[in-house]
């Protein structure tokens, strides 16, 4: 039984690490993606003006 416990706990712990990283950069691709799009955004205003 504690070998199954074991196992349990490292894969549940594997897959967390996992998803925590591939959470932060999806996060930050987003966050990169809507900053050019602000800034794009911004020098179309500027240049209208």
């Amino acid at each position: 039984m504690d070998e199954q416990l074991r196992i349990i706990l490292i894969i549940i712990i594997s897959v967390s690490i996992f998803g925590l990283l591939v959470f932060v950069f999806v996060k930050n691709y987003v966050r990169q993606k809507i900053n050019n799009l602000v800034e794009e955004e911004k020098n179309k205003k500027t240049r209208e003006d």
